[in-house]
């Protein structure tokens, strides 16, 4: 079965941990932001906004938060971003996806310093040219996150079209308050995540890795057909 270009783009997105150091125009980013908006949202409340950084902004912030990270101070989340606890299935999931990458550069499964290491790298988003912080009011209700989950896709599948590549950055949300105070956001702002946003480097060993999906039969129930 051939696939339709929407399916091609969807099929070939993934997150990329590796990127080049060429900027980002100025115009692109708006592109992409201007199709992240095209997303459904419930009563049209498009909820979410989006800070685009590059240049000096992004590396004083990716400064702080590194800094952050760094000091082992205690997390600030605003909101749970896994289940607790984690379901035996799905922490089968996590581990193997996390088992890919570590493999693919070399991080034994003891090497405590190095996993620390890697990981660190979310908090300068894996030295894309391009950060964004995505917030919400916190007032919004859980239709509302899935509403903006669904303009995160339409960006990343809109600088997949453009030739970019993406990777969603979730750790973001443990340093809230230091991407929070940086950006001088309101008290109507609550950081949700992270995106890194570059063109991916080919020979960054990062980037070979594909993790798995579930197969249709798994996820999915089809009726009356």
């Amino acid at each position: 079965m051939s696939l339709n270009a929407a399916e091609a783009l969807l099929f070939a997105r993934r997150s990329v941990r590796g990127f080049l150091p060429g900027p980002v125009p100025r115009g692109d980013v708006e592109r992409m932001l201007r199709a992240a908006r095209t997303a459904p949202s419930g009563a049209n409340l498009q909820p979410g906004r989006f800070h685009a950084l590059t240049g000096a902004p992004l590396a004083k912030l990716s400064a702080a938060l590194v800094d952050a990270a760094s000091a082992g101070r205690a997390q600030v989340s605003q909101y749970s971003y896994f289940p607790q606890p984690m379901p035996p299935a799905l922490k089968a999931r996590q581990r193997a996806a996390g088992h890919a990458l570590y493999a693919a550069l070399g991080i034994e499964r003891r090497d405590l310093p190095g996993r620390r290491a890697q990981f660190a790298r979310n908090y300068g988003f894996f030295d894309a040219p391009v950060g964004i912080v995505v917030t919400i009011d916190p007032a919004m209700g859980k239709g509302c996150f899935m509403d903006l989950g669904l303009a995160l896709m339409a960006l990343m599948i809109a600088a997949e079209g453009m030739g970019y590549a993406s990777c969603g950055i979730g750790a973001l949300a443990n340093h809230a308050d230091v991407a929070h105070a940086a950006l001088g956001l309101g008290a109507d702002e609550m950081v949700v995540c992270g995106l890194a946003l570059g063109r991916a480097d080919p020979d960054a060993p990062a980037n070979t890795v594909r993790t798995e999906r579930a197969p249709l039969e798994e996820f999915a129930t089809l009726r009356g057909f």
